[in-house]
């Protein structure tokens, strides 16, 4: 039975001896009320089991899991190195430099520039503002010129340099988790042909890991699973880590979608119909997070499909639907081999204007009437 952590070590036991071991919910093995001890607790699992009533757990390969903690823990360095970066942010508010305004990130090589030089005494915005890259200098140095005139703090400074100092610690942490990595995945197969090259750009907190999209499609059969929308190879590399390669223990994409928490849930009772908010594991949410990614996307068919659902229903449940989408699409990739082709936003926005004519056309033969196009204006009275 899953609880926490605690099944772990006993699993990877049971496992290494070549047992079938199977992890299942603890709320399938629910006892009548009343009956609550762990040995009742414990035949009546195994009473379940033994007439097949209780349905495994996924539980992905060993060698999947020891990628996954890595990966796990490095997000967690990630995440820490951001909060270092709010503290950042804090002192410089305390000491009234309005610096994270003017620039796009203070993560940044001009960020960092300038908070290692107040830091270490610089006191002067022109000097701290030859720091700065070019671009910023050539379009707004006045005005990081401006944001740069504090009141300089001593304590505030020494906030600053406290928050410097955590943050190349976690720098320092997640370079040693892609080392660890890069040591769990196989080598690069140089006998391969070489993929087309990709011109999405890598994330700031993606792993620095020689030819990762390469290995990554060696992992995956020779499937690029860059081609989809969304999808980088960190995002491809953490999705790996969660479910690995052999994604066939799901029989249909609507079991995989299901299992994400991305799928609608049912509780129908005779004719009451209830919905039931269900979790999304990490995976959901690792698709949901890429699906953020299409939001204002200008090309691309499946951010069409959000801005028209999100107009009817709301963000929440566009992003859920478009991560859904994502997921279905993965899994028809890793398990199919289906290829993936960008239709274009103008193709679908034309296919939803063909089927609303067509509902349209439905509609009036039901109320006896017809559809009389009018013909285009062309020119003014």
């Amino acid at each position: 039975e899953a609880t926490g952590v605690y099944w772990l070590p006993l699993y990877g036991v049971l496992e290494s001896a070549g047992l079938d071991v199977r992890m299942v919910n603890g709320r399938q093995t629910r006892n009548l009320p009343g009956r609550k001890t762990d040995m009742a607790d414990s035949q009546w699992g195994a009473t379940l089991h033994m007439h097949g009533l209780l349905h495994a757990g996924f539980v992905p390969p060993a060698d999947i899991r020891r990628l996954q903690d890595y990966l796990r823990l490095r997000a967690d360095h990630v995440a820490a190195a951001a909060g270092c970066v709010q503290l950042m942010q804090k002192a410089f508010e305390r000491m009234n430099i309005k610096l994270h305004d003017v620039i796009s990130s203070l993560a940044g090589v001009s960020g960092m520039a300038v908070a290692r030089a107040i830091v270490a005494g610089e006191r002067s915005p022109e000097a701290l503002v030859a720091l700065c890259d070019v671009q910023i200098r050539r379009k707004k140095e006045q005005a990081v010129i401006e944001a740069l005139r504090g009141t300089w703090a001593d304590e505030h400074i020494f906030a600053l340099g406290q928050a410097l100092q955590s943050w190349d610690h976690y720098q320092k942490l997640i370079a040693d988790c892609d080392e660890r990595i890069a040591t769990v995945l196989p080598p690069h197969d140089d006998t391969q042909p070489p993929l087309p090259r990709s011109t999405r750009q890598t994330g700031i907190n993606a792993p620095e890991i020689a030819r990762l999209r390469e290995i990554l499609a060696q992992m995956c059969g020779g499937r690029d699973l860059t081609k989809l929308p969304a999808l980088s190879s960190y995002g491809v590399l953490q999705l790996i880590g969660e479910v690995g390669t052999d994604l066939s223990v799901w029989p249909t994409e609507k079991h995989f979608t299901a299992w994400t928490g991305l799928a609608p849930g049912s509780h129908d009772s005779g004719k009451r119909r209830k919905g039931v908010r269900r979790g999304r594991n990490r995976t959901g949410q690792l698709f949901c997070m890429m699906a953020q990614s299409l939001v204002r996307s200008r090309d691309i068919a499946l951010g069409g499909f959000y801005r028209r659902l999100a107009a009817r229903r709301g963000g929440l449940v566009a992003t859920k639907a478009l991560a859904r989408k994502l997921a279905a699409w993965f899994w028809r990739v890793m398990v199919k081999g289906d290829d993936y082709v960008e239709k274009g936003l103008a193709r679908y926005e034309e296919q939803v204007r063909k089927t609303r004519e067509q509902a349209l056309k439905c509609l009036a033969r039901e109320l006896g009437r017809e559809l009389v196009p009018v013909p285009a204006v062309t020119g003014t009275a």
